[in-house]
C-alpha cells in the first residue's frame, strides 16, 4: 500500500512542477508554449483551469502526503528488539531484591526504674 502510495506522490509532484511552469507569471515562464490552448479553455485562457487544477493537485498532493506519513508511522511503531529471542531460548533472571536488613539491632539503652 504505501510503495503503491509512494509512486503517485511522485507522480503528483511531476504533475504538479508541470502544471505550475504552465502557468503565465510575470516572464510567461513555459506558459509561452501553450498558445495554441487558449481557445480550448475559453476566453480566459488557461489561467482559470489551470489555477484550479494547480490546487486541486496541491490538495492532493497534501492528502496522500499527510497518509503516507499515518502509515509509516504506524507501521514503524514496534522496535525490532521487541521481536529478539535468546539464543538458548532461557529466560532472562529477574533483578535480585534487595536484602532484608541482616544488620544486628541496636542494644537496648538501660531503663532507669
Amino acid at each position: 500500500m504505501t510503495s503503491t502510495l509512494l509512486i503517485v506522490q511522485i507522480v503528483l509532484a511531476i504533475i504538479i512542477t508541470i502544471a505550475v511552469l504552465l502557468q503565465k507569471s510575470s516572464s510567461i515562464g513555459l506558459g509561452a508554449y501553450s498558445g495554441s490552448n487558449e481557445s480550448v479553455f475559453g476566453a480566459k485562457g488557461p489561467t482559470g483551469f489551470l489555477a484550479k487544477a494547480t490546487f486541486t493537485l496541491a490538495f492532493a498532493f497534501v492528502v496522500n502526503t499527510l497518509v503516507l506519513g499515518y502509515l509509516y508511522t504506524e507501521s514503524n511503531s514496534a522496535s525490532v528488539t521487541d521481536s529478539i529471542v535468546p539464543a538458548n531460548n532461557a529466560a532472562v533472571p529477574a533483578v535480585p531484591s534487595a536484602p532484608e536488613n541482616t544488620a544486628p539491632a541496636a542494644p537496648a539503652a538501660p531503663s532507669n526504674n
